[in-house]
């Protein structure tokens, strides 16, 4: 059986070989449990919820024997080979140091880290071990982004002569950890898709504050801004990209997205979610430019056994559970996309999309362009271990 890996176009040979998950909080977690239990590599091993009950419903619902309340004693079992984390982010970053150092590789939720220093840490951890790490961002295995990379890939757009991309969603109400937090620090969904299509490397960056929050929401970052807009340039490239975000107090219905404008045609993702994406193209009569373009499945990719979950909305327990959340494919389709990547990487003894440098660089974009926002937009300089 064979697989094809999505970003490096090689194809790779599956093998028997399974390796032992364990998934590491069970809220956006959850849906990845019956994608690892049908892949055929894998062998969903290990569940982890601070939650007894929360634990113990889950496990009963997907019949998951190992089930652990630590974080710490998970990681003492010989027996799991990987943890994929999908706790809080403030735990991104010391959860994915803890797990190297206990020899486990590791695939983890974005942000990668809230701090540039977690972020060194990681990518040293990895290379000096040898073991994986890669960032679960989900918008470059979405099917719009993987239509728009086919495009690319096969030169349709032309010389790409800009990029641009968007993540706005309303947090309030959400768990305490975000109120107010610095909307750059979760900027992977923008940042990410930017980088990608090109496999570009972010060099530095200059960002700007809009707008104010509200009192209440400035006090516990000490950020103040409502959107954080960032140019990112890119290394030894004619390339930049411009990516903006905003967390609190901006009217607008959640969206990540990525427009790319090419010499031959340009692409732009639809305003209102679930719509067609736009596809311009170049020479024609002003009124035959644009064309509405429906994203493709890319379940080819996949293993036959995790395909339907590309599509397939919501999984159904039958009458075991009433745990409905758990959805198959969110995110355009890329849960699937994600877990078989960084099984594949596991399998061949390669590295993931993005690895550790990578995703250090994409977070590191977010975290530099805060600080450049607080200094009204001064240029700052991706730290070298990203590069």
């Amino acid at each position: 059986m064979r697989t094809l890996c999505v970003f490096s176009g090689r194809e790779t040979v599956m093998s028997d070989k399974k390796i032992n998950i364990a998934i590491v909080g069970l809220g956006f977690g959850a849906e990845f449990i019956p994608i690892y239990q049908r892949h055929p590599n894998a062998n969903m091993y290990a569940i982890c919820q601070r939650t007894r009950e929360k634990l113990d419903s889950i496990g009963d619902a997907f019949g998951i024997e190992k089930r652990y309340t630590d974080f710490n004693e998970l990681l003492k079992d010989p027996k799991v080979d990987a943890v994929h984390i999908n706790s809080p982010i403030p735990d991104h970053g010391w959860q994915s140091i803890a797990a190297l150092k206990a020899g486990k590789h590791v695939a983890c939720t974005v942000p990668m880290a809230t701090s540039i220093a977690d972020c060194k840490k990681i990518v040293e951890l990895v290379k000096k071990t040898g073991l994986k790490y890669m960032m679960m961002e989900t918008v470059v295995y979405a099917r719009e982004f993987l239509f728009i990379k086919e495009l690319y890939e096969k030169g349709d757009l032309g010389k790409i002569q800009f990029l641009q991309a968007s993540h706005q969603q309303d947090m309030d109400g959400w768990p305490n950890y975000w109120p107010g937090l610095p909307p750059m620090w979760y900027a992977t969904h923008c940042v990410g898709p930017v980088c990608a299509l090109t496999n570009a490397t972010a060099d530095y960056v200059s960002c700007f504050g809009s707008g104010t929050i509200r009192k209440e929401l400035v006090e516990k970052y000490n950020s103040p801004f409502a959107v954080e807009t960032t140019h990112i340039k890119f290394k030894d490239s004619d390339l930049c990209a411009r990516v903006y975000r905003s967390l609190f107090d901006v009217a607008r219905q959640y969206r990540e997205s990525i427009d790319v404008y090419g010499s031959k045609a340009s692409v732009e993702w639809p305003l209102v979610e679930h719509e067609p994406l736009v596809l311009h193209r170049a020479k024609l009569p002003e009124h035959k430019i644009p064309k509405l373009v429906k994203s493709p499945d890319y379940a080819k990719y996949l293993p036959k056994q995790i395909r339907p979950f590309t599509t397939k909305g919501v999984y159904d327990l039958g009458k075991k559970t009433h745990l409905s959340f758990v959805q198959g494919a969110g995110h355009g389709g890329s849960h699937p996309h994600l877990a078989n990547e960084f099984l594949m990487a596991l399998v061949g003894g390669r590295d993931p999309f993005p690895n550790a440098r990578q995703s250090s660089n994409w977070t590191c974009v977010g975290l530099c362009s805060h600080e450049s926002a607080l200094k009204g937009g001064a240029i700052v300089k991706l730290p070298a271990f990203t590069i």
